[in-house]
């Protein structure tokens, strides 16, 4: 289970287990391999100069070896970047190298003359990296493309290019594509990698870790800001600011913060009241199976009422095989065949699951309630009730003007039951309560960053179109900030389109000064907002991107745009897709199929991305 802005649900960010004909492990040994052979064939044969570059471009900052010598770097790491996974891992190895006593420069191919590596020797201890993408079927980046034509046209490869290295400088190239779990396998390389590089260079890790904190040591965050959006309605819409000074966590635009919440203390108080047991008790749950590689379903030894609270998932609908298992200890013959029915897999049971447990929304607390015969051992319960996890929301701001904190966007979770009870979800109601206060004593929360691959287009002169209704409008807040950044500093910055959605106007325009001010200032170009209840007839999102067809099939198929969509997966992600195709079908001229693949196409290239939960 996650809590993702309005609905404690897991946003689904998984992608689909691929084998890449080279694994990183294979890539990596390549490449020392290759190392040893260079080094070899530098005492044995006069270096060779590098060819020049045919297109080479006129009017860039053309030399990083120089920049290099004035920053005082000896390693850089170049990078083909499409949709920026490229960049920011060389950006992490780049800050890497601090760990080693080294100083590390990521660096766009694009801007720099690269026949230049071969003044690399000139630097002491030097070293190249070259993490480059692909996109489509294995294309090169936009970034990366002059560099790919020089060595194809020059009939350069690896060998040729190293040739003119000294031995104190050496070459790694990593091919990052999209295939299984990217992040972990880039991880996996890169605990390889590094031992390698110091025992090149005979250095020796400072012990100074860039990301410190996962999931089985989250940092605890204290809460800085807590205030409500909406300004009215029934609803509880919130923004949160989580600090992270000094706590070297780092985060780009369209990652996730997890956060670790706890259970409703009046839950567990009543959990306990039900089974008649001293909450405080000192406990210690052993597993007795062993062939299981976990000795106790959580830490131990700890109290029932720590278990209940940090521990373990009662909010949520039990599942069959829980139904099952407890049925034995219902007293009631009646309550104990309804269980083992529902449980099975006979038509009726499934609908009885369906209307009595699922629609009915009963956790384990309104089970016990509803059948009083039904009483098991606490120790039972505990040791069938899965774990309580970590709920995921897209950050809310941009790491370039936020550096040390982190920004939520959620909306409290809040609703009746069929039965008559009140349900709240876990994390929001939690959050919630997370009020900063000037008493000394601060509120926080446990805390880490889950990466994610919705980027920003790597060349920012790509114009966006944004699509957030509620609380979806949250990456989207991070993107328009460094999209101001980037302006600032002076880059060419694209079309910046957004289209927002909400109840009302004066109810729930979330962030609607924000948002106006960056209109003004004209970092968004358009500013777009379907005001759903505000007239008889209901207007969405999908609505808007109809009515502004023409424009949007420009950007899209003449200018290069770059879609992200955000929110609901089971409504408006899919209805906006469609709108999608119909766009495609009526100004591109296409059959429905031709406007699936297009839109398929986009998909791969990187140009539509969605950040979804159902």
């Amino acid at each position: 289970m996650a809590d993702s802005h309005t609905e404690d649900s897991t946003q689904p960010e998984l992608m689909e287990d691929g084998e890449p004909f080279l694994s990183n492990l294979d890539i990596f040994l390549f490449s020392l391999i290759a190392g040893l052979i260079i080094y070899w064939v530098m005492f044995r044969k006069k270096a060779e100069a590098i060819p020049e570059f045919k297109k080479a471009p006129a009017a860039r900052e053309s030399s990083f070896i120089e920049k290099m010598k004035k920053t005082g770097k000896n390693i850089v790491v170049f990078y083909g970047s499409q949709t920026g996974t490229g960049e920011e891992f060389a950006n992490r190895l780049s800050k890497d190298a601090q760990r080693y006593g080294m100083k590390g420069m990521a660096a766009d191919p694009e801007e720099y003359d690269m026949s230049e590596l071969s003044r690399l020797k000139e630097i002491d201890n030097s070293l190249a990296i070259f993490c480059m993408a692909t996109y489509g079927e294995g294309d090169p980046t936009d970034n990366a493309q002059d560099f790919y034509d020089w060595l194809q046209e020059s009939d350069a490869d690896l060998d040729g290019v190293n040739f003119t290295v000294s031995f104190s400088s050496c070459f790694f190239f990593i091919f990052v594509n999209d295939d299984g779990n990217l992040e972990e396998d880039f991880v996996s390389w890169r605990e390889q990698f590094w031992p390698a590089v110091c025992e090149h260079f005979g250095v020796e890790a400072t012990g100074e870790e860039s990301r410190p904190f996962d999931s089985k040591n989250p940092f605890l965050s204290p809460v800085t800001v807590n205030r409500k959006l909406n300004k009215g309605g029934d609803r509880h819409l919130m923004h949160l600011e989580l600090d992270i000074t000094g706590s070297k966590i780092r985060y780009e635009s369209g990652d996730h913060v997890a956060v670790y919440p706890t259970n409703d203390s009046n839950i567990v108080n009543k959990l306990g009241e039900v089974l008649g047991v001293d909450l405080d008790t000192v406990i210690s749950l052993n597993n007795l199976d062993e062939e299981s590689n976990k000795k106790h379903p959580f830490p131990c030894p700890t109290t029932y009422r720590t278990a209940l609270t940090h521990y373990l998932d009662v909010t949520s609908c039990p599942r069959t095989n829980v139904l099952y298992e407890l049925a034995q200890y219902a007293s009631d013959p009646k309550d104990q065949e309804n269980m083992r029915k529902m449980a099975s897999s006979s038509p009726e049971g499934k609908a009885l699951y369906q209307t009595w447990v699922l629609d009915s929304s009963r956790n384990i607390l309104a089970i016990l309630e509803d059948l009083p015969s039904l009483r098991p051992p606490i120790d039972h319960l505990c040791e069938l009730l899965p774990r309580l996890q970590a709920r995921y929301y897209s950050i809310a701001s941009s790491s370039k003007v936020h550096p040390n904190s982190i920004h939520i966007c959620a909306v409290v979770v809040e609703y009746q039951t069929k039965t008559g009870r009140t349900n709240k979800g876990v994390a929001t109601n939690w959050l919630k309560n997370k009020v900063p206060t000037d008493n000394g004593h601060k509120a926080t929360v446990p805390m880490y960053i889950r990466k994610s691959q919705f980027r920003l287009p790597f060349k920012s002169s790509n114009p966006v179109i944004m699509i957030g209704p509620g609380t979806g409008i949250a990456p989207f807040m991070g993107f328009i900030q460094e999209r101001a950044w980037l302006k600032q500093q002076g880059k060419e910055v694209g079309e910046t389109v957004m289209y927002f959605g909400c109840r009302h106007k004066n109810e729930d325009f979330l962030y609607q000064e924000e948002l106006e001010a960056f209109e003004k200032e004209e970092v968004l170009t358009q500013l777009n907002v379907a005001f759903s209840r505000d007239q008889e007839k209901k207007v969405y999102v999908q609505h808007l991107l109809k009515n502004n067809k023409e424009e949007v099939w420009r950007q899209i198929h003449k200018d290069n745009a770059h879609i992200y969509i955000c929110g609901d997966a089971r409504n408006m992600a899919r209805d906006v897709q469609t709108v999608f195709y119909e766009i495609a079908e009526e100004l591109g001229g296409m059959t429905h199929t031709q406007a699936v693949d297009y839109i398929k196409k986009l998909m791969t290239k990187g140009r539509y991305s969605q950040d979804v939960w159902s």
